[in-house]
């Protein structure tokens, strides 16, 4: 295994446990919410700090100045100035990207394609499915949610959250089939089967590179 695998994910579809799957057959990494914990370490901020900035949109109009300091490299005094939400955008970017370069490894969601953009063993997968499965997953998941309202109503916050935070970070757009390698329904097979046919998939593709 020699390839990169970075999963963008609708809420409820079981990216992550697909993802978790795709890691375990291969016996390499898989950074989901793990990756707060290292970012915390490869930082030095606090875990909390970041968990509360994690995947969410943010307020602030600096876009281009942060993506310019990003692309060009930032020194001490830009990095003090920036908003928070920022400033742990580009800690989690840097971690994972040097968590890239120990070697293969899944990393779900947090713009992970975009951070890795300019490597070429990079697979990026979308994973989506039918809102009935979706709302199933989600009743299931969380005892909480008891009605099929309640776990719509949470879905569209959540994807609205990652979407919002996608865009706002990439160049490209969250969910749409031209920012991804390979988008999967996880309605059409069931997450198990899914996860054997990306297997599948990535096999074929490392055959073929060789």
């Amino acid at each position: 295994m020699h390839t990169i695998i970075t999963i963008g994910r609708e809420f409820g579809s079981g990216g992550r446990e697909i993802g978790e799957k795709i890691a375990k057959h291969y016996g390499i990494a898989c950074y989901d919410k793990e990756l707060i914990a290292k970012t915390a370490q490869k930082s030095g901020f606090a875990q909390e700090m970041i968990q509360q900035q994690d995947e969410r949109p943010t307020n602030s109009f600096l876009y281009n100045l942060v993506m310019d300091t990003y692309s060009f490299g930032y020194n001490a005094s830009s990095f003090v100035d920036m908003p928070i939400s920022q400033k742990v955008f580009l800690a989690q970017f840097d971690a994972i990207k040097e968590l890239a370069e120990e070697g293969p490894a899944v990393f779900i969601g947090r713009c992970a394609d975009t951070a890795l953009a300019e490597r070429s063993d990079v697979i990026n997968l979308f994973i989506h499915a039918d809102e009935d499965f979706r709302i199933k997953q989600i009743m299931n998941r969380y005892p909480d949610i008891d009605t099929e309202s309640k776990a719509r109503d949470f879905i569209n916050k959540k994807d609205k959250q990652r979407q919002s935070y996608y865009n706002y970070y990439s160049i490209k757009k969250w969910g749409q089939a031209e920012s991804y390698d390979m988008c999967i329904n996880t309605a059409l097979l069931g997450i198990d089967k899914t996860a054997e046919f990306i297997i599948s998939c990535i096999d074929t593709y490392e055959k073929l590179e060789g």
